[in-house]
């Protein structure tokens, strides 16, 4: 049985994990700490968590376990997956699992040297439609790729959103943590590789209390056969709306011979070809939730072949988010 313990809860994300850990026979929760005492009495009260520490050292120490869940605030994460990966602990994160690369390369360092996997709730890989248009993709259904759009816009719920998300030094910019599923599913989907950060953005917009909080972002990127992708992730949509709208994760993919277009509210896939006067609606593929955490407990075991999500992908992809981020920051061109 693969034994968890869970550190931070300050982020809703982390909660599907936690009840998926639960559920399943192979998997056991050993422990749940949550350092911040105003969500533990919370969450407690509420019947969410059943909390073992207080402490995340005095929880390491004192359980067994061998994979370390990460849930914290953003700017917590990378120290907390050091920790774990120091002490010979697999982990599983939300996203982002950091937020500077400097905590990123210890990050590598560690997993490769201890031989340790560092997963990441990247869901996208999951979605049916995404895993149906990889297919198509992948087969030359609308030839090869010249240009991609995503719209990962979020609302901004700024009455109901975590506290922190706008303190200083916790969140670590929206660039690194939205845009890190594009930067993670579209070389997944196409088969191509990012190679230059032309230009990336962030600004204040609709989050006026808060000056500092960068809610608008954008980034140009260029893929290894030259084709262009252009993101925006900013928290634009109406809170009235919340997730639903189409806009959510609406990808459009530009080929020589046609068009797909999925989203996470889109159902299906929407193709069309060159050549052809009207439009296909394609059913999309099962959906694959949690689908990584199968690829989390065979990459343990030393498996590589045909795995749904790697250590090297999280890994590749939270760089990437990282460097568009900087390049953000500091309006500088980045060659990758």
């Amino acid at each position: 049985m693969l034994k968890f313990a869970f550190i931070g809860f300050r982020h809703g994300h982390i909660f599907g994990l936690y009840e998926f850990v639960k559920q399943q026979p192979a998997f056991a929760v050993t422990g749940a700490c949550e350092e911040h005492t105003q969500t533990a009495v919370r969450l407690h009260r509420e019947g969410k968590v059943q909390f073992t520490h207080d402490r995340y050292t005095a929880m390491l120490d004192e359980v067994e376990c061998d994979v370390v869940a990460v849930g914290d605030y953003y700017g917590r994460r990378g120290r907390l997956i050091i920790e774990a990966l120091r002490r010979g602990k697999h982990v599983v994160a939300d996203k982002p699992i950091c937020t500077c690369l400097a905590e990123l390369a210890e990050i590598e360092q560690l997993a490769r040297k201890n031989r340790l996997s560092v997963f990441c709730q990247l869901d996208m890989r999951g979605f049916g439609q995404f895993l149906k248009a990889r297919e198509l993709v992948r087969a030359g259904t609308i030839g090869e790729i010249h240009a991609i759009h995503v719209t990962g816009q979020h609302p901004l719920l700024l009455d109901s959103r975590p506290g922190w998300y706008f303190e200083k030094g916790k969140h670590g910019g929206t660039i690194n943590d939205i845009a890190v599923h594009a930067f993670d599913f579209i070389p997944w989907l196409t088969g191509l590789r990012f190679s230059e950060v032309v230009g990336a953005r962030t600004w204040n917009a609709f989050a006026t209390p808060h000056r500092q909080f960068k809610d608008a972002a954008q980034f140009l990127l260029k893929m290894n056969n030259g084709a262009g992708v252009f993101g925006d992730v900013s928290y634009f949509i109406p809170d009235s709306h919340g997730y639903t709208l189409p806009q959510y994760w609406r990808t459009t993919l530009y080929g020589r011979a046609g068009i797909i277009e999925i989203g996470a509210n889109l159902t299906g896939v929407w193709l069309a070809r060159a050549g052809k006067k009207t439009t296909q609606s394609i059913p999309a593929l099962p959906a694959q939730p949690f689908y990584y955490m199968e690829a989390l407990t065979r990459e343990m075991t030393g498996q590589k072949a045909g795995l749904a999500l790697t250590t090297r992908e999280v890994l590749d992809a939270s760089r990437l988010a990282l460097r568009v981020q900087q390049a953000a920051d500091r309006n500088r061109r980045v060659k990758l």
